[in-house]
């Protein structure tokens, strides 16, 4: 027999083990995943220019120009993302629509059928295809991901605006228990708003107060913003002042915004802005970072329909100036309303005059390299609801925040809903030598769905590492090569994986043999009964297989790897893995085989099924069993 060296792919892991890659793709992701498509325009570039991870950089920088509405320069780069080989067929989708956006309609019916043949019969956008989709948002929802759910802050009253400040939850709220008469307002006939306050750590109802100081009337209050030490509030309330309702001519008493100061722990000195008018409505405040500049709602003359989105300066005396109007890019003949203005800059606000999925819905904008408004994108499901999604807060960490809604569901009438932003998953890894067990340098690794679509490819540098975005719940190969290695492949899946941020596969890669390649008979995976170690009948045929192979290949060393279903906590079945894994061992050797020719056994518990089936996933007993195994590894044979 010759000398021969099996491929060896290695585990796939949860990990927090960091494996360096280039700064300039994570930075190019960080940007398109934060708004800042010109910034990520400019990386992805030079990602291009160095070839590195080229065809994947083309993707996305053909998506950043749709983000930036520019379809006339997302066709140019399009048209070379679709002839690359095994590109994800939504391509086929985004090159006819980009098509279309040009006025080439012929061509884009040509690869409109393409997509459609590319097994997305199906799939509801070949029937929307001639309609006016937002492109932009579709692109952008298939990579943003948020778990949502309800505060239980929320009563059968009117709750929304959620805001921090410091570990204090600040928001308004319709109730007013406590009180012997209660205001209410005409339209809902809800008690007025005021503004309340709850740690966030110990959020109740029960915990809830109203704020400290003289903000809250009798009269509507809120919602607020503040300035970034918590010194300085902003916030909605009726035009009322000095105990004295401003009403226009008809009697209405509108919405303005005031201010506040905290002085002594309460908030104090409420002043009316210079921008409250009795004939219109001036609400939503939203402070920038750098406290200089206030966004905020109104239905003052001169706009494009409703409420617009305004912004001014805040000036040195604490006036504020001239109003601007955002322009068209976000307001419309509807309304726009509830600005928010991120830590990064992006304002988010809410409209009914914009394509969404119901009634009012949230939006984030994009800016162009002049600081230019071009865009609006739909945050999408679960944000956005069939119903009203307004107040739209993002915590300085960028992946909390919160959104209210009168969606199916709730407790009252509008309720918070604190939201946490899903990360993309960051797939990261190390290829290695399967002799040395050393990194390896220019190797190539193309990750790949599992029906063959092409995602990304790397080259490996000195310490063998690659990295890359994954979307979550997808199945997945990993292929790596290398000049006088052998190919290998990876199959693995984001399953289950809702709490990590990364998901660690390595690979180890063998030589060619210098002599001729024997080929081995495969060795069949065994299966286990639920809650059980022993070996069944049909794994012993296998086991049998394994030590006529080890009796004719005296030099044959392998390592066994077990594991177990889902069912059963996490430490119970790590334990029955390694019993598992001991079991097939034990057999092994009994069988006469040197314990010195397996190098290892070991359980791995539920950390590497091999389909859907994590924790209270519902599945078949067939689909358990697949997961109920051990698995031979070859490190090598003579």
């Amino acid at each position: 027999m010759k000398n021969i060296s099996i491929l060896f792919v290695a585990l796939v892991l949860i990990s927090t083990s960091v494996f360096g890659q280039t700064a300039k793709q994570k930075r190019a992701e960080r940007e398109f995943n934060s708004f800042s498509f010109v910034k990520a325009i400019n990386t992805y570039e030079k990602l291009i220019d160095t070839s590195f991870n080229k065809h994947y950089a083309m993707r996305q920088l053909g998506d950043a120009y749709i983000m930036l509405r520019e379809p006339e320069k997302a066709l140019e780069i399009y048209k070379e993302v679709v002839k690359q080989e095994n590109v994800p067929s939504e391509y086929y989708l985004y090159y006819a629509q980009a098509l279309r956006a040009n006025g080439k309609y012929e061509a884009s019916k040509k690869w409109m059928k393409k997509f459609e043949e590319a097994g997305n019969e199906e799939d509801s956008r070949v029937k929307r295809f001639f309609k006016n989709d937002d492109l932009a948002s579709a692109i952008f929802n298939t990579l943003e991901k948020n778990t949502i759910q309800k505060l239980p802050i929320n009563t059968e009253f009117n709750e929304f605006g959620a805001v921090e400040l410091n570990n204090e939850i600040i928001f308004s709220s319709s109730r007013n228990e406590g009180v012997s008469i209660k205001r209410l307002y005409a339209w809902d006939k809800q008690p007025m708003l005021d503004l309340y306050s709850v740690s966030k750590d110990e959020a109740s109802v029960e915990a809830t107060s109203k704020i400290v100081g003289s903000v809250n009337t009798i009269h509507h209050d809120g919602p607020a913003t503040f300035n970034s030490d918590g010194t300085k509030m902003y916030f909605s309330r009726n035009n009322y002042y000095e105990s004295k309702k401003i009403n226009d001519a008809q009697g209405i008493m509108h919405v303005g915004i005031f201010s506040a100061d905290l002085i002594d722990g309460e908030w104090k000195n409420v002043q009316p802005s210079n921008l409250n008018n009795p004939n219109y409505i001036v609400y939503h405040p939203s402070l920038s970072k750098d406290g200089k500049k206030l966004y905020f709602a109104s239905d003052m003359p001169g706009g494009f329909g409703g409420t617009d989105i305004y912004v001014s300066t805040i000036l040195e005396d604490g006036t504020l100036d001239s109003p601007i109007n955002l322009g068209a890019v976000i307001n419309t003949e509807g309304n726009e309303a509830f600005p928010f203005i991120s830590e990064e800059g992006t304002l988010y606000f809410s409209s009914d005059g914009h394509v969404g999925l119901g009634l009012m819905d949230v939006f984030a904008s994009v800016k162009d390299n002049n600081n230019n408004i071009v865009n609006v994108i739909n945050l999408g499901e679960p944000i956005n609801s069939k119903k009203d999604d307004f107040a739209y807060y993002l915590a300085k960490d960028g992946f909390n925040g919160y959104v209210s809604s009168n969606r199916k569901g709730g407790v009252g009438g509008d309720d918070i809903y604190a939201f946490t932003r899903i990360p993309p998953l960051t797939l990261k890894g190390t290829v290695y030598d399967a002799v040395n067990n050393e990194p390896l340098v220019g190797a190539k690794i193309v990750l790949a769905r599992e029906n063959g679509e092409e995602l990304a490819y790397f080259i490996t540098e000195e310490d063998g590492a690659y990295e890359h975005l994954i979307p979550r719940d997808e199945k997945f190969v990993l292929k790596g090569s290398k000049e006088k290695y052998q190919d290998v492949s990876k199959n693995f899946n984001s399953f289950g994986l809702e709490k990590a941020k990364e998901l660690i596969v390595d690979l180890n890669i063998a030589m060619k043999p210098i002599e001729d390649v024997v080929v081995l008979a495969d060795l069949e995976t065994i299966y286990f009964d639920l809650d059980k170690y022993n070996i069944r009948p049909d794994a012993s045929i296998e086991l049998d297989k394994v030590v006529a192979l080890m009796n004719k290949y005296p030099g044959m060393v392998i390592r066994l790897e077990s594991h177990t279903d889902s069912r059963a906590n996490d430490a119970y079945n790590m334990v029955l893995s390694n019993n598992r894994a001991k079991s097939t061992y034990e057999y092994i050797i009994s069988k006469g085989i040197d314990a010195s020719r397996i190098t290892k056994y070991e359980g791995f518990g539920e950390t590497q099924l091999v389909n859907k089936c994590s924790n209270n996933v519902k599945c078949s007993e067939e689909e358990h069993q697949l997961n109920r195994r051990t698995e031979f590894i070859i490190i090598k044979m003579k």
